[in-house]
């Protein structure tokens, strides 16, 4: 971890999100492709997108400590994806979640990530578990979900998104120093 709360990885600099990212982030809440298996409706306008970071991300930040990091490419310095760790309120539940641009994709980015954020929030929030949830369809998640350790635990059905698998990892808490 780099200083201000950044993980760095050899590709990635992982960091919060602020609402200066809005137009960054757009892509990511509004291109078809990436929006293909979240159930989600796109936004709209970079307005819409500046109120969804204040009610999303940064109001996680507030409430548990962690939510949804911007990653930023190293080489380029744009704002190419998200990752990172997000409590489901409904499920009690802390869930892996990750989205890329789609020039991003098959490049490991998500893996890449997921996998720093997963370490050194898990250990930091002292979390026993980690959910993903993932629309059976979406491959590339479930290939993502399976190099994080996650295992298949049960399909459920979700209102919005239809059936879901849930995948998990039970975490083994840190020893004394």
């Amino acid at each position: 971890m780099t200083g201000a709360g950044v993980i760095e990885t050899e590709r990635l600099l992982i960091r919060r999100f602020t609402v200066d990212d809005a137009e960054a982030y757009w892509p990511l809440v509004s291109h078809p492709d990436v929006l293909r298996y979240t159930g989600e409706q796109a936004v709209q306008s970079v307005e819409a997108v500046h109120d969804l970071l204040e009610t999303r991300p940064l109001r996680d930040y507030d409430l548990y400590g962690y939510g949804r990091m911007a990653c930023i490419d190293k080489h380029s310095g744009r704002l190419i994806g998200f990752s990172g760790l997000k409590y489901l309120d409904d499920m009690d539940e802390t869930d892996v979640g990750y989205r890329f641009l789609p020039e991003a994709w098959g490049k490991g980015y998500a893996t890449e990530s997921a996998a720093a954020v997963m370490a050194h929030q898990a250990a930091e929030f002292g979390l026993r578990r980690i959910i993903g949830l993932v629309e059976p369809a979406n491959a590339g998640s479930v290939g993502v979900l399976k190099k994080l350790g996650l295992t298949f635990e049960r399909r459920l059905t979700d209102p919005a998104h239809g059936a879901l698998d849930l995948y998990a990892v039970a975490l083994q808490p840190a020893g004394p120093e």
